[in-house]
């Protein structure tokens, strides 16, 4: 079981730790403690959590990169075969999937409730606007 610290989901969510604690407390998000004793949120249910409540969240990494489009996110679904996977991440209110060798799931660890950093560069971006163009 993936499990992110209070303080953790709290950033992930965008809202405080007292917010996290009282949806702990209400049940929304269920929660065990660690082998330190601090409370941690079970990720699969932080997961399905974010996915109906998604909102933007920081980018927890310090990389410098080129890339600008950058999505933090909560992994939500991966379905491996033997050499190919697709993984779905809930980036806010965005569903992002990224298909990738089944070795760098294993590699990083991705499994419902790890979070993630989707970084897209492309040299194709397709652009669209709503109702009839002439």
């Amino acid at each position: 079981m993936s499990q992110v610290r209070i303080s953790d989901a709290a950033d992930f969510l965008g809202v405080s730790t007292d917010t996290v604690r009282r949806l702990v407390t209400a049940g929304r998000l269920p929660a065990d403690k660690d082998a330190s004793g601090r409370t941690v949120v079970d990720g699969r249910a932080l997961a399905e959590y974010v996915r109906a409540e998604g909102r933007s969240v920081a980018d927890p990494t310090t990389v410098r990169r080129s890339a600008r489009n950058r999505f933090v996110g909560i992994v939500t679904d991966v379905v491996s075969d033997r050499v190919m996977s697709q993984v779905e991440l809930q980036c806010g209110p965005h569903r992002v999937v990224s298909l990738v060798s089944t070795e760098s799931v294993r590699e990083l660890g991705l499994e419902p409730g790890v979070v993630a950093v989707a970084v897209i560069k492309a040299t194709n971006v397709t652009l669209e606007t709503p109702g009839d163009a002439p």
